[in-house]
């Protein structure tokens, strides 16, 4: 099962009392693409909605409504309902005060979670947290998009608008918001799903960030022994080895025995073993010795 059709299933259980129903409803003609004075015409190819929306239709107002099925080509069904009876259309804008102006009229939202709710089913989608957070609302007009906005703001959770081709969209990208909007309605199973999601994606990106690090101080380590090797091979060159004091012919024999260590692990092995600033100091004196050969080669 998506995450989209489990959020939806959780609104729809959610929808539990009079006023819960009533909000829903109210929510779900609103944002719908066509409500005049002579038809309320809704579609969706969600089956939770094409389950809910009749029984809420019925319960709510007594209503009866016109259905159409159209098979789509992914195997699923678009569902189209229209109300034609023009006193049913009159009595039910008039039920939930729908003026000309489609604006929402606060004395319509009984319940907050339960009017987003239906928004979400009628326009709303998700994307799959697992990808990315992001949810958005399609609303057919400018001042639903505003009011839609408004209401969420109200509620302390924050969105953006965005105008499309055909319509303007209400969207939310960060978790947290995502998070609030899911338990105001009431998908709260959804909600911890979310915030597993969160938790995995953010340990990931954790042991990611350690795997890059781990990988750029190995690098650092060969490019430092690979110069480091190339330092007592100089020396060597020059017959310059038995020059050096015990400590840093030591330190030049392990070395080019274990390219592979770095500073901490070498400074492990010496016959007296030092810190690993010491044994960075005993290798800044090579260089030097190094450098001194090179020179007097030139």
């Amino acid at each position: 099962m998506s995450f989209s059709h489990q959020m939806k299933e959780c609104i729809r259980d959610n929808i539990n009392s009079r006023n819960k129903r009533f909000s829903c409803l109210y929510g779900m003609i609103l944002y719908n693409k066509k409500v005049t004075r002579e038809e309320i015409c809704l579609k969706s190819g969600s089956e939770v909605f094409s389950a809910l929306f009749p029984a809420l239709l019925q319960t709510v107002c007594r209503a009866s409504l016109e259905t159409e099925i159209h098979p789509r080509k992914d195997g699923g069904n678009l569902y189209l309902y229209k109300i034609t009876d023009q006193k049913q259309v009159t009595n039910i804008r008039h039920f939930f005060h729908i003026h000309e102006s489609r604006r929402i009229d606060r004395r319509s939202v009984q319940d907050m979670g339960a009017f987003l709710g239906g928004v979400f089913l009628t326009c709303g989608s998700i994307t799959d947290p697992e990808k990315e957070y992001h949810l958005e609302f399609n609303v057919p007009t400018e001042p639903l998009c505003q009011d839609l906005c408004r209401l969420l703001e109200q509620s302390g959770i924050h969105a953006n608008i965005t105008k499309r081709r055909y319509a303007w969209t209400v969207y939310l990208k960060d978790s947290q918001a995502l998070e609030d909007l899911l338990t105001l309605m009431g998908a709260q199973k959804c909600t911890l799903e979310l915030i597993e999601i969160k938790i995995d994606k953010a340990m990931t990106n954790k042991i990611i960030r350690q795997n890059n690090c781990d990988m750029a101080n190995i690098d650092k380590t060969i490019s430092a022994s690979e110069k480091q090797c190339r330092d007592i091979q100089e020396i060597m060159k020059h017959n310059g080895m038995k020059r050096l004091s015990p400590e840093l012919r030591n330190l030049a024999e392990l070395r080019l025995e274990n390219p592979h260590l770095s500073l901490s692990e070498l400074a492990e092995l010496l016959e007296k073993p030092v810190s690993r600033s010491g044994v960075n100091h005993r290798f800044r004196r090579l260089a030097e010795i190094a450098a001194h050969y090179r020179e007097k080669a030139e």
